[in-house]
C-alpha cells in the first residue's frame, strides 16, 4: 500500500484512539473488479492475509464485514456498471494491522455515505451495515479529498489477546 496508503487512510485515524502510523505492523491492498465475483476474491484476500498475520481467529468476523463493505461498494457506488466488462478497478480494499487492531477499509468513488437499511423480517437487503455494528469495534466513513474521489468506508477490530 505505501505511503499513499498511509495518506488515505489519515482521516480515518482520527475517528480511533491515537496510534502512530509508524507502528502500523501489517498493511495492504487490493483493487476489486467492479463484479460481483469481487466480494468472494476479497474474502480470500482476507483470509490469506490473517493467516500470514497470525490472527486466524478473525478471520469468520472480518470476511463477514469485508463481503458486507465490497457489497455495499458495489451495489450502491457503482450502480449501474456493475458486470458491465469495465476494465477500470474503481472498489480498493485496505487492511492494517496495528499494535492492538485491525482495521479494513474500502474505498469506492461514490461521494455518498453509507446508510442503514430497514430489513424487514426474512429480507436479506438492507442488514449489512446493523451486522457490521454487530461484529466490530466501530466503523465509520470519511469522504475523500482531492483526487481519487469518493469515500473510504471503515471497521474496527480489536486484535485477540491485547
Amino acid at each position: 500500500m505505501g505511503s499513499e496508503g498511509s495518506t488515505l487512510l489519515e482521516p480515518l485515524w482520527q475517528g480511533l484512539a491515537a496510534i502512530d502510523p509508524a507502528v502500523v505492523s501489517g498493511s495492504v491492498s487490493c483493487a476489486l473488479p467492479a463484479r460481483y465475483e469481487a466480494v468472494k476474491g476479497a474474502r480470500q484476500f482476507t483470509g490469506s492475509t490473517l493467516r500470514q498475520w497470525n490472527i486466524p481467529e478473525l478471520l469468520d468476523e472480518v470476511a463477514l464485514v469485508v463481503s458486507e463493505l465490497v457489497t455495499n461498494a458495489l451495489r450502491h457506488a457503482l450502480s449501474g456498471t456493475v458486470g458491465a466488462g469495465e476494465p477500470e478497478r474503481p472498489v480498493r480494499l485496505h487492511l492494517m494491522r496495528g499494535p492492538s487492531r485491525l482495521v479494513c477499509a474500502v474505498r469506492d468513488p461514490s461521494e455518498v455515505g453509507p446508510v442503514a437499511g430497514e430489513a424487514g423480517c426474512g429480507e436479506e437487503s438492507g442488514r449489512g451495515l446493523h451486522l457490521v455494528e454487530s461484529f466490530t469495534d466501530g466503523w465509520g466513513w470519511q469522504p475523500l479529498a482531492g483526487s481519487p474521489r469518493g469515500k473510504i468506508v471503515w471497521a474496527v477490530f480489536r486484535l485477540p489477546g491485547v
